[in-house]
């Protein structure tokens, strides 16, 4: 009875009914096989060796990826000058502000003349040392002769002790002119010390780029008291380097290494290519996630402290791929409907990266074998199918996790 119910017209009939209402490839499918009817027409793709690419998603903040405060190194001096803005590029020892000095000027002026003055008592002690040493040279002499005119006779006590008093005096005074002398100079490295403090001050009111970079943001004010306690003056961007600090789930932490290809996607901004710098080792408890850096090239146009996704290239082989949608499961698990030679055949895999409409097959499929595109599961093995090609798939896969 089922047999003369699908043959001759009412399966013609029954068989146009279903092309109208069913997808491409379904509708034969669906149709029980028919003594004497042409078998279904099924869409179907070859299995292709392609070029995988496995990326991770992620998001985070821009961030610098060195900030350098830079601050004064004196308090207590007002602001005079500022010589940079915010998002100027400055070079390592470019002045970016100057403070007030005149105090100090005056107080170096101060420090001048007490060095003239030291300078001064020493010359005094020189010339006091090479007088007691000019009477040194007459006392002594002196000396000797009355003691030798002593031994003679020719001579008196009264007379040695008077050439020895003299004598001895004229040493008290050498050595006295020697000592101030001392005092003289240890007061003048004293004062030169002052002075080159004052000098360093005096330089430190110019307020320098301690490396090269990009400053970030500027809180000082003209006219405001130089604090080495308050905010810092500037915030310095060294290089200019601006990094995504990525946030990335715990069980996609171990795939991500430092030096795999990255793209940052800022927020309404264009895409800039980069790589991960840096991979922490540590996970929050609490989020369970993981941070890493992606660094971008210099100049890239990026804001710290705004908003991006990344993409991180985690995996990038080359292998057998088919459409997703040639891929079944089941509670065996994932298999597929391969053609050959007219005939459907059930074929058991295991897929792998699922993306982009394509599917990694790691094992099961061999390139070149032919899948059903649709409409697999309404096939059994060893139906007669009619196959005809789909479009050719992109050569490069590319899918994100």
């Amino acid at each position: 009875m089922i047999n003369r119910l699908f043959q001759g017209p009412a399966a013609a009939a029954l068989l146009a009914w279903l092309a109208t209402v069913a997808p491409a490839g379904l509708a034969a499918a669906d149709a029980p096989a028919v003594r004497g009817s042409p078998a279904p027409v099924v869409s179907v793709a070859a299995a292709r060796t392609r070029e995988i690419v496995e990326l991770t998603q992620v998001t985070g903040t821009l961030v610098a990826r060195e900030e350098i405060l830079v601050g004064p190194e004196i308090e207590g001096l007002r602001v005079l000058e500022l010589l940079v803005d915010e998002g100027d590029m400055v070079e390592k020892g470019q002045a970016l502000a100057r403070l007030s000095r005149d105090t100090l000027l005056a107080q170096l002026a101060q420090s001048t003349a007490q060095l003239g003055r030291a300078d001064a008592s020493i010359e005094q002690a020189r010339s006091a040392i090479a007088l007691a040493e000019a009477a040194i040279a007459q006392s002594e002499p002196a000396l000797v002769r009355a003691r030798a005119l002593l031994r003679t006779g020719a001579g008196t006590d009264a007379v040695v002790e008077q050439r020895a008093s003299e004598h001895n005096s004229n040493v008290a005074r050498l050595n006295s002119a020697r000592r101030g002398l001392a005092v003289s100079e240890a007061d003048k490295a004293n004062l030169e010390a002052q002075r080159d403090e004052l000098n360093l001050r005096i330089a430190r009111t110019e307020v320098k780029a301690p490396a090269a970079g990009l400053v970030s943001r500027r809180s000082a004010r003209v006219g405001g008291v130089a604090s080495m306690s308050a905010e810092p003056m500037f915030r310095i961007i060294a290089d200019g380097d601006i990094e995504l600090d990525a946030e990335i789930p715990d069980f996609r932490l171990p795939a991500v290494r430092a030096g795999q290809k990255a793209t940052i996607l800022p927020a309404g901004g264009e895409r800039i290519a980069g790589k991960v710098r840096l991979v922490s080792t540590e996970i929050d408890r609490a989020t369970r996630m993981g941070k890493a850096r992606i660094s971008a090239p210099g100049g890239a146009a990026l804001k710290i402290g705004g908003f991006a996704r990344g993409e991180i290239e985690t995996r990038r082989a080359t292998g057998v791929a088919i459409p997703a949608s040639a891929v079944l499961y089941d509670a065996g698990g994932a298999f597929t409907q391969v053609v050959r030679d007219g005939v459907v055949s059930t074929r058991r895999i295991k897929p792998g990266l699922v993306t982009g409409g394509q599917a990694e097959i790691v094992s099961g499929l061999a390139e070149g074998d032919v899948v059903i595109l649709r409409a697999g599961a309404f096939l059994n093995d060893g139906d007669a199918v009619d196959p005809r090609p789909a479009e050719p798939a992109p050569r490069e896969i590319t899918g994100a996790r």
